[in-house]
Parts: C-alpha cells; structure tokens; sequence
C-alpha cells in the first residue's frame, strides 16, 4: 500500500462543499479541452453496442470516489474515444447494491464499475458472498492514503493520546464507519495495533461520516489529506495521522501514525472493472483508454493536488494486485476475527 507500488463548513455547508467540488470538475473540464492528449485506441477496435458506455460509481455524487472517476472519466471523453463514458451513481449497502447489479450485467462492454477494497471488506466481513473475483479487471488507477481525522471537541490531538483515551474508556470511542467497508476495516487494524475497542457508529459514505465528525456526532472517522487539510485549516476537525511510510508533501506537518507508534499502511486503491465474461478485446480497449487517461497532465495535475496518487496498472497487473491486496486483507481479518471461513 505504498506510494507508486500500488500496495495495501459546517454542517450547514454540507451543499456548500458539493457545489465547490462540482465546481471545480467543471473547472478542469476547460483545461481536458485544451489538452493535447490524444486517444491512440488498439489496432483492432472492440465490438461494442452502445454509443456510451456505463461507468457506474457505487456511491453517491461528491464523494472522493466519485471525484476521481468524474475527472478520468471526462478525460477519456474528451479524446473521441468510443464508447463515451456516462457516470452513474448507484449507492447504497456499502457499494455492493451496484456491484449486485453490475455483476449480473451483460458482459459485452457497454458497463464498467468503480472499485476499491471495499469490495474485499464487506466480503471479508461477511456482507456478500462475493468479492473482487466476480469481476474482470481492466486497470488500477489511484492510490489515496488515509487519515484518522476528528472532532474540533475530541479529548486528544493526535494518536498517542487517542490511544490512551481508548484504553480509559474502551467502548466508548465513537468512530463514524461505513459498515463492513475500508473506512471500517481501517479502524479495526488500528484497534489491533493498538489493544484498543471502539465504538462503531454506521454511516452510507464519505459524506455522511463527515458530517458526523464536523457536527460531533462521532468522535474519528477515516478520510483523505485534502479532506483533513481543508477543514485544519478552518479549525473545524484535528488530524492525528496518516497512514503512510513517510510523511506527506501536501501536509508534512502531520506526523505518520507509524512515528506515533501505530504500525498501520493503509489507504484506497481505485480500479476500475466490468463483468466477468467480457471479451478480452473489450478490455484491451478500454485499458488502452484508461493508460492515455492517467498520462493526462490535467488529470495528474488534479491527482496530485487532491493527495491522490496515480498507480496505473493494465488488466493483468490489476488482477495481480487484488490477488495480493486480497490476501493481504483476509489475513488481517483472520487475526482480528472479522473473517470466520
């Protein structure tokens, strides 16, 4: 889960905040106008049906996720490629209500899915009885490290405190999560690192969770830099550390949970993949569209200022990453007793 090796406001402002992210992928789509990039597709062009294609996102608008597909996305778009891609959200039970949907899909092209570990998690956690195996892999895109942010209120500004408030009140600590998803699985391992138990306190996405912290409904939650940066500096939640190696250019004031004793890596990979049974073609296809996409300078451009990090990989070497970020998690929920198989 490190960097470049793809591995493991108010509340009252909460339409604010979605306007200025909307906003923003509006901003960038005069810049993908200007861009020279040009689709170069593969020698032989794919058979595909439709005239635009379905990227479904499993979450809901405005979200990180949904950030970073609008962007690639329009990307593509902008290079003629065929077929166009249309984001579609369907959110809803952690990300598996569109994973249900797409994985009954016809495998002929015209649908492609978002995914993260998330759809290792809720497996893991026993909330569906399939994970990232269901699907055919066409390419890893990004990597964002997370952050255990909280409340302005909470009893402690960085993780050695928390910990040590944990462990005076075990139980007790309110930690806004997706269940059964990363936003949880995170927050397990740190309980395992730790000798700690928390209180888990469920929420649909991102947004959700967010809210909850800025309005002190929960006293943690998991979410990215930028997040953190943006709303330390309105002075309206603390960031107590991310989860990386080394301390991050965006924020290098804010110390690696690992230097405050909390041995934890952690982060979203976000690929993109479509039923299984899709032609081999099609995938070489779309692959090609998205290796173009990721060499965007306006897309590396967004990437780098939303603390995201590109990781593309083709289809084979997405697979072979979810393979061992697979095994990488299931051994993790074995020790903690998440996964009973």
């Amino acid at each position: 889960m490190l960097r470049h090796m793809g591995a493991l406001k108010k509340v009252s402002n909460s339409q604010g905040e979605y306007k200025e992210m909307k906003s923003k992928i509006l901003g960038l789509a005069a810049a993908l106008a200007t861009s020279s990039v040009i689709f170069a597709g593969p020698a032989v062009a794919a058979e595909i049906p439709c005239s635009t294609a379905k990227l479904i996102v499993p979450w809901a608008p405005g979200g990180d996720t949904d950030l970073v597909f609008q962007v690639v996305a329009r990307a593509i778009n902008e290079t003629g490629f065929k077929p166009q891609l249309q984001i579609v959200h369907i959110s809803g039970q952690s990300g598996n209500k569109a994973a249900k949907e797409v994985k009954g899909s016809k495998p002929d092209g015209c649908t492609l899915m978002a995914m993260h570990e998330s759809q290792v998690t809720t497996y893991l956690a026993g909330r569906v009885d399939f994970t990232w195996d269901a699907f055919a892999p066409v390419s890893l895109l990004t990597y964002t490290p997370s952050v255990l942010g909280a409340n302005s209120k909470a009893p402690f500004d960085d993780m050695k405190t928390l910990v040590a408030y944990a462990k005076k009140n075990p139980s007790k600590l309110g930690v806004g999560v997706t269940t059964g998803s990363t936003s949880q699985f995170f927050n397990l391992v740190i309980e395992d690192q730790t000798g700690t138990e928390f209180k888990y306190i469920p929420y649909e996405g991102t947004r959700e969770r967010l809210t909850a912290i800025l309005s002190h409904n929960v006293d943690v939650g998991e979410m990215n830099i930028l997040t953190a940066k943006q709303y330390i500096k309105e002075g309206s939640m603390k960031a107590l550390g991310i989860a990386t190696e080394k301390r991050d250019p965006l924020m290098p004031e804010l110390p690696t949970m690992k230097e405050q004793g909390v041995d934890v890596i952690y982060g979203l990979n976000r690929g993109v993949v479509a039923p299984l049974g899709t032609p081999a073609d099609v995938i070489k296809h779309y692959e090609a569209a998205f290796a173009v996409a990721m060499k965007n300078p306006a897309v590396v451009k967004h990437m780098d200022d939303a603390g995201t990090w590109i990781v593309y990989k083709d289809a084979a070497g997405y697979k072979s990453f979810l393979e061992t970020s697979f095994a990488q998690h299931l051994k993790v929920a074995k020790k903690i007793g998440m996964f009973k198989g």
